[in-house]
């Protein structure tokens, strides 16, 4: 009798199927003030894609849409207007000497902006596609409860997921603090403090073995610090945010008004967010017991500057804080802890 023989796949047909895995694997999505970024796995490692989450606008004429088409610039026609999204937006508004425009604010989409939701979806749209299979798992960041905001994340969390939704993914909300413990606390086995400060809100969250114990967020954060900076200056508030992200350094007063007006507001929000840490960790009702020290990290794009860490430690070490942290330190890849966060959630 002939033994029936299992084809042996080739190497074309097997890098295929690798091809399509990597394809249909979840993703891990960070909805920032500032920017998107998705983040997907690929060969054991992890990719990222980022678009600025800002927008402007422009008379329409067929010529400039024509113009804009040759030129592949991110935009879509709205009405009258033609509206130039992501990082397309940062180039134009230099061109043009205006600010960039904002779908969201403090960390959700933004009531006063019109084109606020058709931007996020286009920009999201762009970034993710559409699912590869129905049903691909997504798993994106929102922000954690803080003032004023309660009703807000409700819907913002509602529109985020049925864009997601509409492109055919399984789409799961993720705190943002927590999706930062997921992307930098393994070795600490998912226990610490993870913060991310980014430019709508600065996000919190105290979690034990991936567990939330204490989740919020304050409204101080990159934005204050620009709109600030920008107001005593004269500046505008986005060329401060690029300063601020690739030059300054947070060092001390010096002869420039610019970098001492940034050193003013940096100081208030670091001084502000570890005041907001303490008062939550100390009134927390069910503080678990801790038999060790536990890590703290710190993310997001209001991080980043040269002397903020050496700052967060100086006013850290200024009280008693109660709670016995093993180190303090800032994200090696700041800018895409959450997405990778998100991403490593929705692996598990």
């Amino acid at each position: 009798m002939e033994v029936a023989r299992t084809r042996r796949k080739s190497k074309s047909e097997r890098s295929m199927n690798n091809l399509e895995l990597d394809y249909t694997q979840p993703l891990g999505l960070d909805v920032g003030t500032s920017r998107v970024v998705v983040a997907r796995a690929k060969d054991k490692k992890q990719q990222y894609d980022t678009q600025l989450n800002a927008f402007l606008t422009l008379p329409y004429t067929k010529l400039a849409e024509s113009l804009l088409q040759r030129e592949n610039v991110f935009h879509e026609v709205q009405g009258d207007e033609i509206v130039v999204a992501g990082n397309d937006a940062e180039k134009f508004a230099e061109v043009f000497h205006i600010e960039t425009r904002r779908p969201m604010a403090q960390g959700v989409l933004n009531p006063g902006e019109p084109y606020s939701l058709a931007v996020v979806r286009r920009i999201v749209t762009a970034l993710v596609g559409p699912a590869a299979a129905a049903g691909q798992k997504v798993f994106f960041s929102v922000p954690a409860q803080g003032e004023n905001l309660n009703g807000a994340i409700r819907y913002h969390e509602a529109s985020i997921r049925q864009i997601l939704m509409e492109l055919g993914y399984q789409a799961t909300p993720i705190e943002e603090g927590l999706a930062v413990v997921y992307g930098e606390l393994a070795a600490s086995n998912f226990s610490g403090v993870g913060i991310s400060c980014g430019s709508g809100l600065c996000n919190i969250c105290l979690a034990m073995l991936s567990v939330p114990v204490i989740s919020f967020s304050v409204a101080k954060a990159g934005d204050f610090i620009d709109a600030n900076a920008a107001h005593v200056t004269g500046d505008r508030a986005n060329r401060l945010r690029i300063a601020k992200e690739n030059t300054f350094q947070l060092n001390g007063f010096t002869g420039d008004r610019v970098h001492n007006a940034l050193t003013v507001y940096y100081q208030e929000v670091i001084a502000n967010l570890i005041g907001s840490l303490r008062a939550h960790i100390a009134s927390a009702q069910k503080l678990p017991r801790l038999e060790q020290s536990v890590p703290l990290v710190l993310t997001g794009g209001t991080a980043m500057p040269k002397g903020f860490l050496t700052h967060f430690n100086r006013i850290l070490a200024q009280e008693d804080f109660p709670l016995r942290l093993s180190e303090v330190r800032v994200s090696d890849d700041p800018l895409h802890s959450t997405a990778r966060g998100a991403l490593m959630a929705a692996m598990c």
